[in-house]
């Protein structure tokens, strides 16, 4: 049987020694709910290598990804798959699941994610260019 390291909301930690299906104790000091702590040995050395990054470390742009080259794409699509069922398994490791709005340009380094307000321009960045008048509709008034 695996020992848990478990903490509650408190603060309070302990560990417990209990089968994989069993539910979580309440803290032995105050009776609160509790949740699983990675353990040090867990993480740290060889297995934090091992470790599959989370979606923030992952290629954002389509330069990125090798200009979409298709072994790439498909072994990050691989080490995506095996990040989320490491985050199903253990919930602590899971990030922010928002989706990503922009990821491009001046949100590269920080992708603008659902629900985060847009920061302001930084002064010098060119503004978006007008799109082009559509095939069906004429380019200019005067053309009606």
């Amino acid at each position: 049987m695996p020992i848990y390291q478990l903490r509650c909301g408190q603060g309070h930690g302990f560990e417990v020694i209990q089968s994989f299906r069993a539910p979580l104790p309440a803290c032995p000091d105050c009776g609160a709910a509790t949740a699983k702590v990675p353990a040090v040995f867990g993480i740290g050395g060889r297995a934090a290598a091992s470790l599959p990054p989370p979606p923030e470390a992952m290629p954002q742009t389509w330069r990125g990804t090798h200009e979409a080259n298709p072994e790439y794409v498909t072994q990050l699509r691989r080490t995506a798959e095996r990040r989320k069922a490491l985050e199903d398994r253990h919930l602590e490791l899971a990030g922010d699941r928002r989706p990503v709005l922009a990821h491009e340009g001046r949100f590269e380094s920080a992708p603008l994610r659902a629900g985060d307000a847009i920061p302001p321009a930084p002064p010098g960045a060119d503004h978006p260019r007008p799109a082009p008048a559509s095939h069906h509709e004429p380019a200019c008034p005067d053309q009606m």
